[in-house]
């Protein structure tokens, strides 16, 4: 082979392989590192139940569905249990609010009332209330290290430290401040809503053809009767009872000074074995004597350990027995 055809072969090999290996780069392209294709969404979390609606759920399935209503109030949808008097010209209807932490048909007074009421004459519709948000507002924790021991610093250190510790202190006092406003603000939209539920549970009351609507509280939910009262005094109610009222954690104002304010004959029962309830129902019938126009009344029970039946049956005929004075039976 001639000197020139030898030296032009390599060129002409280099000139044929170069071009296939562009074209095989150009058909497979490198991945993108980056980025997420356009139709890939992030996926939405459906909103979680309140504990009182998973509550609530649960109970659908276990009590007779002609006894189950459910209610709006506002945006919300919510349980209640109506039953009507067992007469032909029933007394009125008694509505149930539990406390915190109880449903609609709890085992200590809410479920035995709703049920023995219409005995006594008159219907009864329990409601659930919303679970509050205001105690879900944590306390800032302050956590204080100890001190150091004095050290040698210079006059520089010191007059930089100063000026932190103020800062820090500052930030501390905006926070405390910001759950402060958050945790009232959240108390206001928790009233808000638990007076909306009370409001749709007399206009139900009231579509049944109640002649006489009462109101009763258990726990907190006396509480929030006794509030809601007090603020709106809804002409429809004639009467509230109270039984083993108690404060919730974060609310204001007490439980005493609102059933001075009460322009309805008001009954106070509760449990006279805890010193602490004692105490408070005693500074309730002080604060009701204060006021001649006070309709107050209290009624002591005694608990009955180890004999629930025995127990709710006294509530009862004390309720009953206040309702209709008339057929008391102690």
């Amino acid at each position: 082979m001639p000197p020139v055809y030898r030296l032009a072969l390599p060129a002409l090999c280099l000139s044929l392989i170069l071009p296939c290996a562009f074209s095989v780069e150009a058909a497979n392209p490198a991945p993108a590192t980056t980025g997420t294709p356009a139709e890939e969404k992030p996926l939405e979390r459906q909103p979680l139940l309140e504990r009182s609606q998973e509550e609530a759920s649960a109970l659908e399935r276990q009590i007779p569905a002609q006894e189950q209503q459910q209610l709006q109030a506002g945006s919300d949808t919510f349980l209640a249990l109506w039953k009507p008097a067992n007469t032909a010209e029933p007394k009125g209807a008694v509505i149930i609010i539990p406390g915190a932490g109880e449903t609609v048909d709890w085992p200590q007074a809410i479920g035995p009332l709703r049920r023995k009421l219409p005995d006594a004459e008159w219907s009864s519709l329990s409601i659930t209330l919303p679970d509050l948000q205001s105690d879900a507002v944590a306390p800032r924790i302050v956590e204080v290290a100890p001190k150091p021991k004095a050290a040698d610093t210079t006059s520089k250190d010191s007059t930089t430290a100063a000026p932190i510790e103020q800062a820090a202190g500052g930030e501390a006092e905006v926070a405390d401040k910001a759950i402060a406003e958050t945790t009232e603000e959240q108390a206001k939209a928790d009233a808000e809503r638990i007076f909306a539920r009370i409001d749709a549970a007399i206009a139900y009351a009231e579509q049944q053809s109640a002649r006489r609507i009462v109101v009763l509280g258990h726990g907190t939910g006396a509480y929030w009767a006794a509030r809601y009262l007090s603020e709106k005094q809804p002409s429809q109610v004639e009467q509230f009872v109270m039984v083993a009222a108690q404060m919730p954690v974060k609310a204001k104002p007490e439980l005493a000074e609102l059933t001075p304010t009460l322009k309805l004959p008001t009954a106070d029962i509760f449990y006279m074995d805890k010193p602490l309830d004692r105490n408070l129902a005693l500074a309730r019938l002080q604060a009701s004597k204060r006021l001649k126009t006070s309709g107050f009344s209290q009624v002591s029970l005694k608990a009955l350990p180890g004999n629930s039946k025995a127990e709710q049956e006294q509530l009862f005929r004390r309720v009953r027995g206040w309702l209709n004075p008339q057929s008391a039976v102690n």
